[in-house]
């Protein structure tokens, strides 16, 4: 008799070690799989977050096209990519993705026939509204037949109430570097990159090349960095205002 209680002792242990084998496992495959779903929910996240960062950067002119050809034969196309490239960089530091329409001295045109300019700005637009981004800055040079005139100033489209209000925060951190620069970002019907593209987009007249003073310093290292700054701080405060409030 206390050999068969004795006997059946054993076995409810054994029994009982298994069936808590079984529960620790368990425990251990849900755990598993938690921590996988929640590694690939922040990973989704993560990838979520670096599409919303992404930024397009717009070398405005480029080949042929010089734009505008300022004091001492200064030509916008080359100051226009000077900045783009130091912007890049500032955004890079902040671990902001951008791109480039152009990363040299040519344009978007692929015919040598006068439609250049035209087709230069619809290859922009195709590329800007085939990649989507949050936001699309474009630099550019401004001139003016009044030397006297200066300053930096943002334009957007009239009807877009986001590029309203990014405008107004490049605005605002370009005039950081230039307190005398009462500019104001200014709405505009016209222009071919406002109207067609599809996501925010905002042209960055850095300054007048027609302007001496300002000339000179945006054919300048020292000064291009600054305006890089100045843009990149204030594209980072529009992603945020964008991720908060946009569509």
């Amino acid at each position: 008799m206390n050999k068969k209680i004795s006997e059946m002792v054993k076995r409810g242990k054994t029994i009982f070690k298994s069936k808590i084998k079984w529960i620790l496992a368990l425990i251990l495959l849900t755990g598993c799989i938690y921590g996988s779903y929640t590694l690939s929910r922040y990973t989704e996240a993560d990838q979520v977050e670096a599409k919303q960062a992404q930024v397009i950067l717009d070398a405005g002119h480029g080949g042929s096209d010089p734009g505008k050809i300022g004091l001492n034969n200064l030509l916008e196309k080359d100051i226009n990519l000077a900045i783009t490239k130091k912007v890049k960089k500032c955004l890079e530091k902040e671990k902001i993705t951008a791109e480039l329409t152009r990363k040299e001295d040519k344009g978007l045109v692929t015919t040598g026939d006068g439609s250049k300019k035209t087709e230069d700005m619809q290859a922009r637009v195709k590329m800007i509204n085939e990649t989507k981004p949050v936001l699309t800055v474009s630099i550019h040079q401004n001139s003016y037949e009044d030397p006297e005139i200066h300053g930096a100033q943002v334009f957007y489209y009239s009807h877009s109430r986001e590029g309203e209000a990014v405008a107004k925060i490049l605005q605002e951190s370009l005039q950081e570097i230039d307190p005398e620069n009462h500019r104001q970002a200014k709405a505009n019907e016209t222009y071919y990159l406002l109207r067609r593209t599809k996501v925010p987009t905002v042209i960055v007249e850095c300054g007048f090349l027609t302007n001496p003073e300002e000339a000179e310093k945006l054919s300048g290292e020292e000064y291009q960095e600054q305006v890089a700054e100045a843009v990149a701080k204030g594209i980072a405060k529009c992603l945020e205002y964008l991720n908060e409030y946009g569509n």
